[in-house]
């Protein structure tokens, strides 16, 4: 496994994706600098052509084929941002291609696939899960003899995702203490962990994942490959069941701690960047900056670099982007409230209940006639999470009968 994936692939992949993929910026933030009381950079894979890191092992293994391969056109299956940089290499390269998606990608992430292969794929959107397109993807490829470029577990694709460690090595060279990676199978952060490790074993390497994908993180504490049960799709750029076996054979070996981070968490980091910097994110690519606050003072006086790994987000995708932010920040709550049906009860919750700055921001009821009482869900959006205390405090003391909906009610989903 050590010749697979090392320094002289990894060199030998950038010489390929010269003048292909761009050498990102590191991207130095002051104001995370300030929070972390570190120096904690920004890797900008988001302003890539297809606004991700994939273009680099998509290109680097489509590359290496040989002619006689490279005319039988190649396959893949993706979330989509691999689907994008299969589809950049194969118009680069003319090469017929083949690209297998899940239905529920988002439409943009599918429309820009469709744009960088000009003409030279074909998209087929088959299963609600990569895993499930992947195996799609495997049958077409077996079927028809074409080439499958795997999203992660190929050493020729994790060298080319490695050109992304061997570019901030080449920035910030001994002097970085740490490196925040995304994880989904496991490519970027074989691929970088191993060159930034290969130039010095002292670099600390976080794995960090989605709450609803922490596939690394349950195969490392079990000691083998464990495949999920079910995943959240929501951070579909990391959205996988199973890691490969690549790397999860390389990436135990480099890998320092794990991090594992609800979704309304990340959602929160994307508004921060958004608000602050500018920056378009995808789920995905705020990973790497939530967990800084999980390791709090080891941060300290430390040089921290963070791949954001892409910037693919549909726009439609805001408005649950903000609900999660919100709801785990404990600043929007849902209740099924029982009203006494006659006048002024409304008025009732709004004088006697809410505090001065709760907002009602959704209100669903229905009066019956033939009933005395009456549900309604009422949502409500607060200024400070300790507000909610007081305001259940006042629904009891009112006598107003009501339900908190928690998150594994199976209304509370239907509302988020």
């Amino acid at each position: 496994m050590k010749n697979l994936v090392g320094l002289q692939t990894i060199d030998e992949a950038a010489q390929r994706l010269n003048n292909v993929a761009m050498n990102t910026p590191l991207q130095f933030s002051h104001r995370l600098s300030k929070l972390h009381r570190a120096k904690v950079y920004l890797k900008r894979e988001d302003l890539q052509d297809v606004r991700s890191y994939k273009i680099r092992g998509a290109y680097n293994l489509i590359k290496s084929l040989p002619a006689k391969e490279q005319k039988k056109g190649v396959v893949c299956a993706s979330a989509g941002n691999h689907a994008q940089g299969v589809a950049y290499s194969c118009n680069r390269l003319k090469i017929k291609g083949t690209i297998f998606m899940p239905v529920l990608t988002p439409l943009q992430k599918i429309s820009r696939v469709r744009h960088f292969g000009s003409g030279w794929v074909d998209v087929k959107l088959v299963g609600t899960t990569f895993d499930e397109s992947n195996s799609a993807a495997q049958e077409f490829s077996k079927k028809h003899s074409t080439v499958f470029v795997h999203p992660f577990d190929d050493p020729i694709v994790i060298s080319g995702q490695g050109t992304v460690g061997k570019e901030i090595w080449e920035k910030l060279g001994k002097s970085i203490d740490y490196l925040f990676c995304p994880v989904g199978g496991g490519g970027l952060i074989s691929g970088a962990g191993t060159y930034l490790k290969g130039k010095n074993k002292k670099v600390k390497v976080v794995a960090v994942e989605a709450k609803g994908a922490a596939g690394m993180h349950k195969s490392l504490k079990f000691g083998s490959i464990v495949t999920l049960e079910e995943i959240d799709p929501f951070v579909d750029g990391v959205a996988v069941k199973t890691v490969g076996s690549h790397t999860f054979a390389i990436a135990s070996k480099l890998i320092d701690k794990t991090v594992v981070l609800d979704e309304g968490q990340i959602c929160s980091t994307m508004i921060d960047l958004y608000q602050n910097e500018g920056i378009v994110s995808e789920p995905a690519g705020a990973l790497s900056i939530s967990a800084l606050d999980e390791l709090g003072t080891h941060l300290k006086n430390k040089v921290v670099v963070c791949i954001l790994s892409g910037g693919n987000n549909d726009i439609l995708r805001y408005p649950e982007i903000m609900e999660k932010s919100l709801v785990y920040k404990g600043l929007k709550h849902y209740f099924i409230i029982e009203f006494a049906q006659r006048p002024g009860q409304l008025k009732k919750l709004v004088d006697k209940v809410l505090g001065p700055s709760d907002d009602i921001v959704r209100f669903e009821y229905i009066k019956k006639n033939s009933k005395e009482t009456g549900p309604a869900l009422v949502g409500i959006e607060l200024v400070d999470k300790k507000d909610l205390r007081p305001l259940m405090k006042k629904l009891d003391t009112e006598g107003i009968n009501y339900t908190a909906l928690e998150p594994k009610d199976l209304l509370y989903k239907y509302l988020i």
